[in-house]
């Protein structure tokens, strides 16, 4: 026979068991069990337990010091002790809240203390992805010869990829792409920075994309560590004259993908932003017609990899973009994300950003 004990809360299942006679378990019934309880207060619960009929030894005493060759043992439990025994004679310990079970205790509320400050952290960042998720855009501004569609999935829950839309006036919108270097809340607060500084420079130097850009390159350097620094795609597209002017910070190539197919990349016209104070760059322009499409990305695209250790690259990026020409942009940025994520199918280890702009006229 046997009798299963367990306490509410299910965190445990104490197992009685009946042994056959004459088996070497029956022989150990009625002997020390070596079984103790651990109580803050052993004279409270000899008194408590004694009431409930537990069959005491003796009352709770001091336990003695042994010494051994003239050194002090401290003994392994409380000091205070008794013994009771169940029915069979079986002995137990009854001892006192003592430095092993503090120790014990210690452990218990450092890890409370931990689970604690990580709760804290994950509504922290919880906080911080909701306030950079503000920061991605939240209007769409007009042009009737251009659509477009922006999408960015971070690794973490924040990062330092940033796209943007800025309207620029007179049927002129600026298509804007960054990666800031590092990951995780560094990236995102120097991501904020850098968006605070372009839409700030941006309403005083509209007409003049190398100007706004230096001027963004000087705040970005003064408010920064040494060693931030971000590449960025910056175009300005005029919806009258079908034109884009861009200026590229050492950031990825654009893809120009036309109706026919063939492919224009929009390379590097000056070095990345806010690791130098004397900064300048060129600006680079081209025509877009109907059907064309621009497709600006970070290296989370191209840099994904599989299990295989193969990456996306530039060649499945072109391969997606053409596969899905003729979808809408916002379509055209999911699917592209899609043929990523199916690529590497594991953990994502880089933010992702993809921007898609359609000339529709």
């Amino acid at each position: 026979r046997w009798l299963g004990v367990s306490p509410p809360n299910g965190t445990a299942v104490l197992t009685l068991i009946q042994p056959k006679r004459d088996s070497a378990e029956s022989k150990l019934i009625g002997r020390a069990t070596r079984v103790v309880f651990v109580t803050e207060d052993v004279a409270g619960k000899f008194r408590d337990w004694s009431e409930r009929g537990v069959r005491f030894r003796h009352a709770p005493r001091l336990r003695r010091v042994k010494y051994h060759n003239g050194v002090v043992e401290t003994p392994i439990w409380g000091e205070i002790f008794t013994r009771f025994e169940d029915i069979d004679r079986n002995s137990f310990s009854l001892v006192s809240f003592d430095a092993v079970t503090a120790g014990i205790e210690a452990q218990r509320r450092a890890h409370a203390e931990k689970l604690e400050a990580e709760r804290r952290i994950a509504y922290e960042l919880d906080i911080a992805r909701q306030v950079q998720s503000r920061l991605f855009p939240q209007q769409f501004p007009l042009c009737n010869s251009l659509a477009y569609a922006g999408i960015c999935s971070q690794a973490r829950q924040v990062g330092g990829d940033y796209y943007d839309f800025l309207s620029l006036g007179q049927e002129r919108i600026g298509l804007v792409v960054g990666d800031i270097a590092g990951k995780g809340i560094a990236a995102a607060l120097l991501m904020a920075n850098l968006q605070a500084h372009l839409r700030s420079q941006c309403a005083i130097t509209l007409d003049q994309p190398e100007k706004l850009l230096r001027a963004v390159n000087q705040l970005f350097y003064d408010n920064t560590i040494p060693s931030a620094y971000a590449t960025l795609f910056f175009g300005e597209y005029d919806g009258n004259l079908q034109r884009l002017r861009y200026v590229n910070c050492g950031h990825l190539s654009g893809l120009l993908v036309r109706a026919d197919r063939s492919v224009e990349r929009l390379e590097s016209t000056g070095t990345v932003l806010g690791l130098f104070t004397q900064w300048d760059c060129s600006i680079e322009e081209c025509q877009l017609l109907k059907g064309d499409v621009l497709a600006l990305y970070t290296d989370g695209v191209t840099e994904s990899f599989n299990e295989a250790g193969d990456e996306f690259g530039e060649e499945g990026l072109l391969e997606s973009l053409k596969r899905h020409l003729e979808f809408p942009p916002s379509d055209m940025v999911n699917a592209i994300l899609a043929d990523v994520r199916h690529f590497a199918a594991k953990e994502q280890h880089d933010d992702i950003t993809v921007m898609i702009a359609k000339c529709d006229v």
